[in-house]
């Protein structure tokens, strides 16, 4: 399969992982773009047999750690977006299940950036905790404390919401 055909496969995993981070839809697709951009400028630099979704997963939390940096040397702070995701529809369960997203995507915004990008690549991308470690290129004892901190805190911020 071309590299390009591999990335194109990834979009939706890739903009999910970026709206983890960003916490703005609208911030997420900018940080996505600009992973997918340097990595068809640097795909020389990638490895053909080697996990694709790692290396821009990488690139996309390099990306997002460079303009959160960048942010706080211009003095812009971004205010977390709490807001409860609103859906059409009359079905009680698309309303009820609408809600839940809100209260999730509410509580992931609450958790500090750590915990957050560890929930995301091993609890909704389903990476092991050793890829996630790779990924973040940290010790999988701080991937494992950081994602213990991080459920610990979904549970009370959910509970909070209930």
């Amino acid at each position: 399969m071309r590299f390009e055909d591999e990335l194109v496969g990834l979009l939706p995993r890739l903009r999910r992982f970026a709206r983890g981070l960003a916490r703005d839809a609208g911030d997420a697709d900018d940080l996505c773009q600009a992973a997918i951009e340097r990595a068809l400028k640097s795909k020389r630099q990638w490895s053909a047999g080697t996990r694709l979704d790692s290396w821009m997963y990488r690139i996309t939390r390099n990306l997002w750690i460079d303009e959160r940096r960048a942010a706080a040397r211009r003095g812009v702070q971004k205010p977390v977006d709490e807001a409860v995701l609103q859906i059409a529809g009359d079905g009680a369960s698309q309303v009820e299940a609408g809600a839940l997203r809100g209260d999730v995507d509410g509580a992931m915004a609450r958790l500090p950036a750590e915990q957050r990008e560890v929930v995301m690549l091993i609890l909704v991308e389903g990476y092991a905790y050793r890829e996630a470690a790779e990924i973040l290129e940290v010790p999988v004892g701080t991937v494992t404390s950081r994602l213990a901190r991080g459920r610990e805190a979904l549970i009370h911020l959910l509970g909070e919401a209930a």
